[in-house]
């Protein structure tokens, strides 16, 4: 019934609450979805001293970590997990997570969300063809969303240099059947019994 600040201690008998929803009990795995900010880098510790998206979900109870990651320019949905098999399955490269961007570039022309869906190769690795809808255009201004398999290093902004565009921003709004939705921006919340069961099924069906 109280409301916490950082640095508070909870006793054992008490019961913590978050958004209304009970924090889980030390030990059990916690699967988390962040609405990343650009800014942020997808590490729980940093050299360089730049924030990072530990800072942002330290009050979920126990240490997760990311599950992939997002440039630190880039924004959107981000993953978490203390459950090293859930992330090992999510990230190995021979399953596939389709994850969709939406991406704000310039230097665009008629005809060059076509050029992007074509596969190319990338730092030696040739990708599989991405899907691509063209949102709105102003001028040499348009908005995409992109659907890739991979996840690579700063793969959508690579692809897009490629066809004589600019990534202005960026930001992922699913990954397999789990959406971004509404959640504001630097905030966190559980997955759903359902959401979870969909990504360990996705994670485990094989690229062809």
């Amino acid at each position: 019934g109280e409301l916490v600040k950082l640095g508070d201690v909870a006793a054992e008998t008490d019961e913590i609450l978050v958004d209304d929803a009970p924090l889980p009990a030390v030990g059990k795995f916690l699967y988390l979805m962040l609405h990343k900010p650009r800014g942020y880098v997808t590490t729980l510790s940093d050299e360089k001293g730049r924030k990072t998206v530990e800072l942002l979900v330290r009050d979920c109870g126990q240490r997760v970590v990311p599950v992939g990651r997002l440039d630190m320019d880039s924004e959107g949905l981000l993953l978490l997990s203390n459950d090293g098999a859930f992330v090992q399955a999510m990230t190995h490269p021979s399953h596939v997570i389709n994850k969709v961007y939406e991406a704000l570039v310039s230097g665009y022309a008629p005809g060059k969300e076509r050029q992007l869906a074509e596969p190319v190769v990338l730092d030696g690795y040739r990708i599989r063809p991405p899907k691509v809808r063209l949102l709105w255009v102003k001028n040499e201004k348009a908005a995409l969303e992109i659907t890739i398999h991979e996840g690579r290093n700063r793969q959508i902004r690579k692809m897009a240099a490629l066809c004589g565009m600019q990534v202005k921003r960026l930001r992922r709004i699913a990954e397999g059947a789990v959406r971004l939705g509404d959640l504001p921006v630097g905030k966190w919340r559980f997955l759903s019994e359902a959401e979870l069961q969909m990504l360990k099924c996705e994670s485990t069906r094989e690229q062809n």
